[in-house]
């Protein structure tokens, strides 16, 4: 918990309820012990979305589909995603998940490893102006070379879950070693994400931690 449990729950009190099919995909995936994105980064997307209105999205990390389902609710109405699953037992989930959402034509789910998908994607020229991270924590650093090529300047990217309940503060030696390289990667990435010329971005304490990054023109 990044910030205290009693202003975390108000802050969650004040949401309002989901749509009865978004609700339902995230008790099942709750009461399966799925990861999926908390109410509070919920909101920050939705904010996100409504200011930005982005032409299109892309998704790494997919799972049971519902960030995808979530986004697709709250995107401009002309706005397609593409969302990256590499792991087959969530990939069949999620197909049957987002076949079922009311706006599941306007959602693509790529099957592989994020990595090689990303930099096919990259080698077509793809480009996305609103770019969502929440895969392996541990791949963060290989993703992001194909991230920089796929954002357009003026272009986000959302990173979900970067402060790790709070422990990246701590020392590696204080984390289970277990955990180490996944602390170890983390802490590169959100330090890197800091201080490359190409991105101005913030940490936030939302969640479990998010990063916005926006891909600045530095040929000014």
């Amino acid at each position: 918990m990044i910030i205290s449990e009693r202003l975390s729950e108000y802050i969650k009190a004040l949401e309002c309820d989901l749509p009865e099919y978004l609700d339902e995909l995230e008790q099942r995936a709750l009461a399966d012990e799925v990861p999926i994105i908390r109410k509070e980064a919920q909101s920050l997307l939705r904010f996100l979305l409504c200011l930005l209105r982005p032409e299109k999205i892309l998704e790494v990390g997919c799972a049971v589909g519902f960030s995808s389902a979530f986004m697709s609710e709250y995107m401009p109405e002309n706005c397609t995603i593409t969302t990256i699953e590499k792991v087959e037992m969530r990939i069949k989930e999620a197909k049957k998940n987002l076949a079922a959402i009311p706006r599941a034509e306007q959602v693509t789910l790529l099957c592989g490893d994020a990595n090689e998908v990303l930099k096919e994607l990259a080698d077509k020229g793809e480009s996305y102006p609103f770019i969502f991270m929440d895969a392996a924590k541990g791949q963060y650093m290989n993703f992001l070379p194909h991230l920089m090529r796929l954002l357009p300047e003026g272009g986000i990217l959302i990173t979900d879950n970067v402060l790790q309940e709070g422990t990246i503060v701590e020392s590696k030696y204080t984390i289970p070693r277990r955990e180490r390289t996944i602390h170890m990667r983390m802490r590169e990435y959100v330090y890197t994400l800091k201080h490359m010329e190409e991105l101005e971005t913030v940490v936030l304490p939302v969640g479990d931690g998010v990063t916005l990054s926006v891909k600045k023109d530095i040929k000014k």
